[in-house]
């Protein structure tokens, strides 16, 4: 039986189709906006889900640099005066994460709570 280039196509297709039918699509990472104003975090408690990464991004509105750590997030980075930054985040099991500024601990944290 002789094949011709449309009988081809149609099978190349059918071959793709049950290829993009059983691979698995990454998950796409959850995107959490943090502002940082007067020394406070805004909103100082956010619900993210669980088991999923996560990219906080940290919109600095004081004139003065902050640290954005968290040792149970296993992050810390400075963000500048009037500055944005972007902190990659693995997937989390549910719970309560606490995240600070470092230069300003006691008066500046916020929470993570993972569900």
């Amino acid at each position: 039986m002789r094949m011709t280039t449309f009988d081809g196509l149609k099978a190349a297709g059918g071959l793709l189709a049950a290829v993009f039918a059983i691979t698995p699509v990454a998950a796409s990472a959850e995107t959490l906006q943090l502002s940082l104003q007067n020394h406070k975090f805004h909103p100082a408690e956010a619900v993210v889900p669980a088991n999923q990464p996560l990219t906080i991004e940290i919109d600095n509105l004081d004139a003065t640099p902050a640290e954005f750590e968290s040792k149970t997030l296993r992050v810390e980075k400075v963000v500048a005066g009037h500055a944005k930054i972007s902190v990659q985040i693995r997937a989390l099991p549910p719970g309560r994460y606490r995240f600070f500024d470092d230069y300003n601990e006691d008066t500046t944290e916020g929470f993570l709570v993972v569900k």
